[in-house]
């Protein structure tokens, strides 16, 4: 019978982030062991129920290790990436022989010590956790085992990847809305390597590039479904954009095309250069049109008056606890409480000790809170206001994609904070970004009737909020995820990069 291995380590590593990654942050955010997923699966666990699935239905028997996803943060602490690489290991281990071994991980990994010499890292590639991982599994399986990988569309797909993997497939859409679908892909790609059908080869090309794609607009709309129409014809398997993730400071760091071809790798490097050409011609008109605080609540109080239905969503996307930011920065809501702007909510507000605060208060209970503000000059100062207790939720969950294949990410405890003027703030105990209007709801704010919904988030709020938005704007605040890269402190990523020189 053929025996699969599966298993999901991932976190993405901001460099410049406030926070370190630990052990912990793994358990709070998603940890689970042998397929003990309960009904709450997080994204990065979809593909290993996923090719459960796939698996059982050819009958193959499937042996499931770690499933762990800590919240964007950080560098990883080095002793807690090794446990928990010690685990996958010992796991794989006990389940040999195996005939493949499949992986969701995120890619964009770093572990402590990056910044130090090769040699004082131990035998530890720190800059890149995700190939380390896949390099210490190779070394056990053997070369003649397949070994298939689901990355984050944010990723930096390097060599040492390439080398210990057969196949690497990422996400295609921002908001990551297919991560199921791409689970199936990599499932297929191996099982008919598995059965002599096809020799899949990659090939990489460096874009020399760094941005933001939005794939949820023109002009990236148009060039993912011309990727995938490549797919199946003429050998080719599996086309794959990585966007890359700027605030990785690593030397990977960067977009990169990946195809996978059926034993053509003159082919696949042809046609990964010519879609980098298609990609340069159009990565200008691809960035997004970010705006001041003032210009995006300006525009966003013309189209609330204006045709319409539905509420303006205000993207603060500096303030994004999905790219390691820490999803309290004040300076948004102080601009909005200086002008006197009402009927507006802000989501996904991270303060956990004004939650405790609220929820011991009680619904009703109005007292004051200083709010926001805690981690440094990244989040503005506190902002000191009186608020009365709305709804709360304990142990809350938001979704996560678009039906009908959804996950959910974790609030902790949430409450929803009124302030004058019909201002309303959903504040969360844990430390997560805005992917949908449910987390204001199951709180009581009634998103869909306000006129303007902050939400901290880059673009993963898109395939919830999307949908009910009469206007989608994004506003660059100060913050941890400033989308301007020549302003970030680069020490190890190529400053020549399109996107970081001056273009």
């Amino acid at each position: 019978m053929t025996k699969i291995f599966t298993a999901c380590l991932g976190t993405e590593t901001n460099t410049f982030s406030p926070f370190v990654t630990s052990y912990r942050d793994f358990e709070e955010t998603y940890y689970t062991r042998h397929g003990q997923h309960g009904d709450d699966p997080f994204i990065f666990a979809v593909p290993l129920l996923t090719w459960r699935r796939m698996a059982e239905e050819q009958g193959w028997e499937v042996a499931e290790s770690v499933c762990a996803f800590a919240m964007p943060s950080g560098v990883t602490l080095r002793q807690d990436y090794l446990r928990l690489r010690a685990e996958i290991l010992e796991d794989l281990a006990a389940a040999m022989p195996v005939d493949a071994v499949l992986l969701s991980l995120h890619g964009a990994m770093v572990i402590e010590g990056w910044d130090l010499p090769a040699a004082e890292q131990e035998g530890v590639d720190c800059a890149d956790g995700e190939g380390d991982l896949i390099s210490a599994i190779r070394a056990v399986v053997g070369p003649d085992v397949p070994i298939g990988v689901e990355l984050d569309l944010h990723c930096h797909i390097t060599q040492r990847m390439l080398t210990d993997a057969d196949v690497l497939i990422t996400f295609k859409e921002y908001p990551h809305t297919d991560f199921a679908e791409r689970a199936e892909e990599v499932f297929a790609i191996i099982a008919d390597q598995l059965a002599g059908k096809i020799t899949p080869l990659m090939s990489l090309h460096d874009c020399r590039m760094i941005g933001v794609f939005h794939t949820t607009r023109e002009p990236m709309r148009s060039f993912v479904d011309e990727m995938q129409e490549l797919e199946g014809s003429h050998g080719v398997l599996s086309v794959s954009f990585g966007h890359g993730f700027p605030w990785g400071d690593v030397a990977d760091m960067g977009a990169k095309l990946l195809v996978i071809t059926d034993d053509r790798p003159n082919e696949g490097a042809r046609l990964a250069a010519e879609l980098n050409h298609r990609l340069a011609a159009i990565a200008e008109e691809a960035q997004p049109p970010y705006m001041t605080i003032d210009e995006a609540l300006d525009r966003a109080l013309e189209l609330a008056d204006g045709p319409g239905t539905g509420p303006v969503v205000l993207a603060d996307v500096s303030d994004n606890a999905g790219g390691g930011a820490p999803n309290d920065s004040t300076f948004v809501l102080r601009r909005v409480l200086e002008r006197g702007i009402g009927d507006i909510a802000f989501a996904n507000f991270w303060d956990p000790i004004v939650v405790q605060l609220a929820i011991n208060a009680g619904t009703g209970a109005r007292f004051p809170v200083r709010l926001g503000g805690k981690m440094g000059p990244q989040s503005g100062d506190p902002l000191d206001l009186t608020a009365t207790v709305g709804g709360f939720v304990r142990d809350g969950l938001q979704t996560v994609g678009k039906p009908p294949k959804t996950a959910h990410s974790r609030l902790g405890d949430a409450v929803a904070l009124h302030l004058e003027n019909g201002v309303d703030v959903q504040v969360n105990s844990h430390r997560t970004q805005s992917f949908n209007p449910d987390a204001l709801t199951q709180v009581g704010i009634d998103a869909l009737h306000k006129r303007i919904i902050v939400v901290k988030s880059m673009q993963h709020f898109h395939a919830g909020y999307g949908p009910i938005a009469r206007a989608v704007l994004y506003l660059a605040s100060p913050g941890a995820l400033v989308p301007y890269f020549d302003q970030l402190p680069y020490r190890f990523a190529n400053r020549s990069l399109w996107g970081i020189a001056e273009r």
